[in-house]
């Protein structure tokens, strides 16, 4: 059984900084080869944020490129999204995401608050 943790979150100021993580059980990453992020802020559908493959292939929605970055840790089994430069806008539940041939795996969630 897979399971993603995700943490970090919080509340921060616009202009400020929060990493991710998603800490993963249950299956090595070195075996999934996509893994993203994705957001949901209250009334609006659920977005991809990042995406990221094994080997190293990413892929931004337009809104953060050049403040966000994915990257995992192989060695801890945790992918990160580092998030620079918040916007309010940035405010929103963000969830890790595993799609994998058995089963679509998402976390639970953790609130990331940008106040101006």
């Amino acid at each position: 059984q897979v399971q993603l943790v995700e943490s970090g979150g919080g509340l921060v100021q616009a202009g400020g900084s929060l990493r991710l993580s998603c800490a993963v059980s249950g299956r090595s990453i070195i075996t999934i080869n996509v893994m993203g992020w994705y957001r949901q802020a209250p009334g609006k559908q659920r977005e991809l944020v990042a995406s990221g493959t094994n080997g190293g292939i990413t892929n931004y929605a337009d809104s953060v490129k050049g403040r966000f970055t994915i990257s995992r840790d192989t060695a801890k089994n945790t992918v990160y999204l580092q998030m620079n430069n918040l916007k309010r806008e940035d405010t929103a539940v963000y969830y890790c995401n595993a799609p994998t041939g058995r089963a679509n795996y998402w976390g639970q969630g953790t609130q990331v608050t940008v106040s101006s």
